[in-house]
């Protein structure tokens, strides 16, 4: 995971520009194109107040696989992922979201994150309950792709349930963290 770069756009038109993909998220249109791509990389700056942005890269060879990011909405800090189809049930989108949740719990000091899962997307809401998100509701939520509200299930993450499945600092090294999130 590092901070979005110019260099991902491709890989953002592409697999954003999937329906398959798109229809998943509430913020993003389709079809996903080149300006829609340009103006969110520039506009997120690595470190824009509330807001940390990085994009998925496959270890091996540095592939942008996706996207993954936690900001400030109001109510708290919700946090959301997308991987390009290919990269789907390959375990990269529960493994970025354990280091931001890392990140998010140890080096931010947050009490609590949520997020949200839309109801025919079910692997996102497999990937919630491995960090130990529990259900917290449903609401009607907009997805831009789709044109219209979808039912959500609202997801609640604690400090102590994520802890509870991971204990502190497994995986990635303070040092690692810092390094990731600069």
């Amino acid at each position: 995971m590092r901070p979005p770069r110019p260099g991902d756009i491709a890989g953002m038109i592409v697999w954003l520009g999937d329906y398959s993909v798109s229809k998943n998220l509430s913020r993003v249109p389709h079809p996903y194109n080149e300006e829609d791509a340009e103006n969110f990389v520039a506009g997120i700056g690595p470190r824009r107040e509330g807001r940390h942005v990085f994009s998925i890269l496959r270890k091996e060879d540095g592939v942008f696989v996706g996207g993954i990011g936690l900001h400030e909405d109001g109510a708290g800090f919700e946090f959301g992922y997308w991987l390009g189809k290919p990269f789907w049930g390959q375990g990269f989108a529960t493994e970025a979201a354990h280091r931001l949740m890392r990140f998010a719990f140890e080096d931010l000091g947050l009490a609590e994150v949520h997020a949200g899962w839309f109801h025919d997307n079910p692997a996102s809401g497999h990937v919630l309950a491995k960090l130990g998100a529990r259900h917290n509701g449903s609401s009607m939520r907009e997805s831009r792709a789709r044109g219209a509200k979808v039912l959500c299930h609202e997801m609640l993450l604690t400090r102590a349930d994520f802890l509870r499945k991971r204990p502190p600092s497994e995986g990635v090294s303070r040092s690692d963290r810092q390094k990731l999130m600069a």
